[in-house]
């Protein structure tokens, strides 16, 4: 087994080595990279928000968090429902393991949410605040909202819309460097890969530039070698 040090940009979880974290031979390096971010943040909120069996589980965006977090929705057992804009991401979204596509741009996303019995964690990936606004009204009794991707946009949200069903909206952090080992082993043993682009350090520009116009698919990894 390779070893992978990870250095967290909000907590810092003992010492350097207890941020160690096994990566399985099956992976390979450039994949494990975006699993060490996106990909814990994306499978911890799935697994620690008491959704449990078939109980329906909405992404809210299909990029660099989404597109993992419908493969792991799919892979944990989840109903798994994805949105988003438009009709040309329903077959990405298929391709990811989705069950039922529901494009935000044509309909009520949390009517159709309530169609389907409400989804027991919406966990929204994509940093759009008018989206994830809409979405409160889609989240069951006792459900809960996560958003673990920063907008900078206040959300809007009425006391009423949380007090009379008990709802929760709530951020969500990445986790421990043994979340990160389980993230990877997960990962590894179910087939789930990252979407990465790769470039080499002197094209470390360009990856940059790829990232921060959003055309990259759905990860710049640089390669050392």
């Amino acid at each position: 087994m390779r070893h992978f040090l990870r250095w967290r940009l909000c907590r810092i979880y003992g010492s350097p080595a207890g941020a160690l974290a096994k990566i399985p031979d099956e992976l390979e390096a450039a994949e494990a990279g975006p699993l060490l971010c996106a990909g814990i943040t994306t499978i911890n909120a799935l697994r620690n928000n008491g959704a449990r069996g078939r109980d329906v589980v909405a992404i809210l965006g299909l990029g660099g968090l989404g597109h993992l977090a419908v493969q792991y929705a799919n892979k944990l057992g989840f109903k798994t429902v994805a949105l988003s804009r438009g009709k040309d991401k329903e077959q990405l979204a298929q391709e990811l393991g989705a069950h039922i596509y529901i494009d935000t741009e044509n309909t009520n996303a949390a009517e159709e949410l309530n169609k389907l019995g409400k989804a027991k964690i919406i966990l929204a990936t994509a940093p759009n605040s008018k989206a994830i606004s809409e979405l409160v009204d889609g989240v069951p009794p006792n459900g809960k909202l996560l958003i673990p991707a920063a907008s900078g946009d206040p959300i809007e949200v009425s006391p009423l819309q949380l007090l009379l069903y008990g709802r929760s909206v709530t951020g969500w952090y990445s986790g421990t460097a043994k979340d990160s080992e389980d993230t990877l082993n997960f990962t590894a043993l179910t087939g789930v890969r990252p979407n990465i682009e790769t470039f080499s350090l002197d094209q470390a520009g360009e990856a940059y530039e790829r990232m921060i116009t959003g055309k990259a698919r759905f990860r710049a990894v640089l390669k050392m070698d």
